[in-house]
């Protein structure tokens, strides 16, 4: 984590370096990470703000990282809100390890904000009035005393000294490019610790299941070995059954090959015939799982063979001085060890794909909304059909949510969602309003009258035809149309 000193360095040459330029492109390979990419008459320049407690940072970066098949809602939001955004200046506090970058654009300044707080960094987005709209990593994990909506407040406190620049003798040209080379090497070294670790740890896991497997299966081999007794004694037990008297429990028969008398325990309970089949049941059950059992042993066997290989290998690569990644990553691509991972790390090498929705999912898709995100960062939901309208407004909108439709057109029902609020920002009602015009017959008008009410205030009579409500009070935005808003809002699609 960078100290206070080289935060307000690299942000002093950060905005020397880039004042002017336009936000290109948005990248957020993961929840700790941001890229933005900005544009300048000479090159691209991509900068990295990082709140990975350890490795909190701004810097620039050599290559991009990879884009994740569906990016994270706070990468969707800044693409629909800040491309082609232009870099105004940057801020450093003097209290705190906290840098903020403010982006302009037709609609007003935004203030992207990172904020380095160990285990609580994060990044967030305030508008331009200084309320706090998105944050990558969760309010309730870094701050909860902040709320979305609401004005942005600095952390309590301050930090003692401003702390030392471990890159004080590297020119400025170079400081950012060094700050980035030296964390990257910090984290690949990491990633390296973590994944060995947990190779290890997988690897130990099956190494002792095996054991314990082992020794289960040589106590089933050697009970299956005692078939061939249950069969004997079988045979010597169908020549005494005339005397089986009612309740025996042993019964003596004479081995005319040794010559000895055996003793052969029987249940009471049974006659001697059903007695007579458990024993030759057993014989048969007993000799079928012998071979079973035998089998399972050689393959439990060559897979230990397989483990104490692969260990030796895993240390072989980490007690090298700088242990290759790449060396790792293709040990850990081993099938038997990327099993195990995905086994006993599955959260960490399987992320789930992100809710397409809020809903149960039986419910047909043509009944679920589609959703977008206001500027303030509230959401809203439109109906895809009548029947759509209906379900949006009758079962998944809630009291306090705002209804939009045209007086006197049909449309699609558009349901602003206030998280309870009693007082949603204006940003959001108007994105509500340009939505409700859009996904109407007077989509193409310069100029409507939106009315909006609170959904408490929408009722559906029985027996009515679908899309149809009533709205019992509420009041009318003389809305003028705003293309660039609608463009924004129709960008901020959650779904598709």
């Amino acid at each position: 984590m960078l100290s206070l000193a080289e935060l307000k360095r690299a942000g002093r040459i950060l905005e020397a370096k880039l004042v002017g330029a336009r936000l290109d492109r948005v990248v957020q390979p993961d929840d700790f990470r941001l890229v933005l990419v900005f544009r300048t008459p000479y090159s691209n320049t991509p900068v990295l703000l990082s709140c990975r407690p350890e490795f909190a940072r701004v810097c620039t970066i050599e290559e991009l990282p990879q884009v994740p098949p569906s990016p994270p809602t706070f990468a969707q939001f800044m693409r629909a809100h800040l491309i082609r955004s232009t870099f105004e200046q940057v801020s450093t506090s003097s209290q705190n390890r906290q840098v903020g970058i403010r982006l302009s654009t037709r609609e007003g300044t935004n203030e992207l904000i990172l904020s380095l707080l160990g285990a609580r960094s994060n990044v967030y987005l305030l508008d331009a009035s200084g309320k706090l709209i998105h944050s990558m990593r969760p309010l309730d994990t870094t701050r909860g005393e902040l709320t979305l909506g609401q004005p942005w407040k600095d952390p309590k406190g301050s930090i003692r000294s401003e702390g030392e620049d471990r890159w004080a003798e590297t020119a400025d040209d170079l400081y950012l490019e060094s700050i980035g080379r030296t964390y990257q090497v910090l984290e690949q070294r990491r990633e390296v610790e973590n994944l060995a670790r947990r190779i290890e740890t997988v690897l130990a896991k099956e190494r002792g299941f095996l054991d314990r497997k082992l020794v289960n299966l040589q106590q089933d081999l050697t009970e299956a070995r005692q078939a061939a007794d249950f069969k004997r004694k079988g045979e010597l037990l169908k020549g005494i059954l005339h005397a089986i008297r009612p309740g025996d429990e042993v019964v003596e028969a004479a081995d005319y090959e040794t010559g000895e008398r055996v003793e052969i325990p029987i249940r009471p309970d049974l006659s001697p015939a059903e007695n007579l089949e458990a024993y030759f049941a057993r014989y048969q059950k007993e000799s079928r799982g012998m071979a079973a059992i035998e089998q399972q042993l050689v393959e439990a066997q060559s897979t230990r063979s397989e483990i104490d290989s692969l260990r030796e290998k895993l240390q072989e690569i980490v007690r090298q001085e700088s242990p290759d990644p790449q060396v790792l990553q293709a040990l850990a691509g081993h099938p038997r060890i990327r099993k195990l991972l995905s086994r006993y790390y599955p959260l960490r090498f399987a992320r789930p794909a992100p809710a397409k929705a809020q809903v149960k999912r039986e419910v047909p898709s043509r009944l679920l909304p589609k959703r977008y995100r206001s500027v303030p960062g509230l959401e809203i939901w439109v109906g895809r059909s009548d029947e759509g309208n209906d379900y949006l407004t009758t079962r998944l909108a809630r009291g306090n949510d705002l209804f939009f439709h045209l007086e006197g057109y049909p449309g699609s029902h558009v349901v602003l969602r206030t998280e309870g609020r009693a007082d949603p920002p204006q940003e959001a009602i108007l994105d509500a309003c340009e939505l409700a015009v859009h996904f109407s017959k007077l989509k193409n008008a310069s100029r409507a009258d939106v009315h909006l009410t609170q959904i408490k205030n929408v009722k559906k009579p029985k027996g009515t035809k679908p899309g149809l409500v009533y709205v019992l009070r509420g009041k009318t935005i003389h809305l003028r149309r705003n293309p660039k808003r609608l463009q924004n809002i129709l960008a901020s699609r959650l779904d598709e």
